[in-house]
C-alpha cells in the first residue's frame, strides 16, 4: 500500500518552538518526529509516501535528503493551504486504484497498520478511521459508532470531561471516495468529506485498538512523547539509554540528570545543574547551578546560572537570565526573560 502524510499544520499550540521549527521536524529523542512516522509506515510495508504541505519543500529538504531506503517519497507543495481533505485529494494522481493510508504527520503511534488494512478489506469499507479511546475527549470531539464498528456521526468537542472514542488521525481510503471534490479546492476531511460519505450510505468504519497513540500538539504532549520513547512504550522503536545524551553533548560530572532527560546534539549542562523531565534541543545550554523541570529548551537557548525554570518553553536562541525563577513561561525566540 501507499500513504499520504499531511505535514501542513501551523503548530500554534507548540509556540514558541514552532516560531522557527516546523512541528513535524521537532526531534523525538534525537530524530525528527516525521522520521519516526515514516519509519513506522515502512515497518508495515508501505513503500511509497506522498508528503503534502502548503510549506515549501526547502523546509524539509535536510530530512528528505538524509533518508535512505523505504519509503520512497514524493513531495507536493500546495499553492495555498487545502485543509486535510484537499491535501489528500491533491495526492490522488500519485497513487493507484488500491486503498491507501492517509495520516497526520504530527502523531506518535504504534498502530498495527496491516491489521487496519485487513479490517478495511474484510468490511468492504470505503473509509476506515483509526479510533482511540481517551478519558478526556474535550480537546478532540467524539466519534459515534455502532456495535459493528460502522461510524454514525462526528460529534462536537464536549464541554464537560467525558471519555470516549476519538479520531486518531490515520485513515484507509478508497481513492474514489474523493472524486466528488475538485482538486485544488480546500476541504476538511472530518467536518465535510466524512459526514457527506456517511450520509450517502457508504461504508465508513472505525478501527479501534489499544495501540499507543499521542497527539504531539502541545509542549506537555511533546515532553510525554519523549518520555514514553525513553520508557520503551512505543512498539517498534529502539531501546534508549536513559537519560538520553547525544555523543556530542557535554555534561559536567557534577550535574544531575533524571531518567526523562533528552540532551540533544551539541547541548551542554554545567556544574551542579539539576535537570529532570526536560528536552534540550540542539545547542541548548544550562549553566552552573540551574534547576530545570518539565521544560523544553529550543535550539541554542540558554538557562543562566542558578536560574530555576518549571513548565517552561524556550524558543530558539532565547535566554533565561541568571538567578531568574520562572514557572509556566513561554519565551519567544531570541528574547530575554527573568
Amino acid at each position: 500500500m501507499k500513504a499520504v502524510v499531511l505535514v501542513g499544520g501551523q503548530g500554534t499550540r507548540l509556540r514558541p518552538l514552532t516560531e522557527t521549527i516546523k512541528k513535524e521536524l521537532l526531534p523525538l529523542v534525537g530524530r525528527p518526529s516525521l522520521d519516526r512516522v515514516l519509519d513506522h509506515l515502512a515497518r508495515h510495508g508501505v513503500r511509497e509516501v506522498v508528503l503534502s504541505s502548503s510549506y515549501l519543500e526547502e523546509t524539509f529538504r535536510d530530512l528528505l535528503e538524509a533518508r535512505t531506503g523505504d519509503p520512497r517519497i514524493t513531495w507536493i507543495t500546495e499553492r495555498e493551504p487545502l485543509d486535510t481533505g484537499g491535501a489528500i485529494a491533491q495526492a490522488i494522481p500519485y497513487l493507484d486504484d488500491e486503498p491507501f493510508f492517509a495520516l497526520n504527520g504530527d502523531i506518535l503511534t504504534d498502530l498495527d497498520l496491516g491489521a487496519m488494512a485487513a479490517f478495511h478489506r474484510a468490511r468492504g469499507a470505503t473509509v476506515t478511521i483509526a479510533l482511540h479511546r481517551v478519558e478526556d475527549a474535550r480537546a478532540f470531539g467524539l466519534v459515534a459508532a455502532d456495535e459493528d464498528g460502522r461510524v454514525l456521526a462526528f460529534r462536537e468537542k464536549p464541554v464537560e470531561l467525558v471519555a470516549g472514542l476519538i479520531n486518531a488521525g490515520t485513515y484507509v481510503l478508497n481513492p474514489d471516495v474523493l472524486q466528488p471534490w475538485a482538486p485544488g479546492v480546500p476541504v476538511n476531511i472530518e467536518r465535510e468529506i466524512f459526514p457527506t460519505v456517511i450520509a450517502d450510505g457508504a461504508g465508513v468504519f472505525g478501527f479501534t485498538s489499544d495501540a499507543y497513540w499521542l497527539d504531539l500538539g502541545t509542549p506537555e504532549k511533546y515532553l510525554q512523547a519523549n518520555a514514553d520513547l525513553l520508557d520503551g512504550r512505543v512498539k517498534g522503536e529502539p531501546r534508549f539509554r536513559t537519560p538520553f545524551v547525544d555523543p556530542t553533548a557535554v555534561i559536567a560530572a557534577t550535574a544531575t540528570l533524571g531518567r526523562h532527560v533528552v540532551a540533544s546534539a551539541s547541548t551542554s549542562i554545567d556544574e551542579q545543574a539539576d535537570v529532570d523531565d526536560s528536552v534540550l534541543l540542539e545547542g541548548a545550554r544550562i549553566e552552573a547551578g540551574a534547576v530545570v523541570r518539565r521544560s523544553v529548551l529550543g535550539p541554542r537557548s540558554v538557562v543562566g546560572a542558578k536560574a530555576r525554570i518549571h513548565d517552561a518553553v524556550l524558543g530558539e536562541g532565547a535566554t533565561v537570565l541568571p538567578g531568574a525563577d520562572l514557572t509556566g513561561a513561554r519565551i519567544p525566540a531570541n528574547s530575554l526573560a527573568g
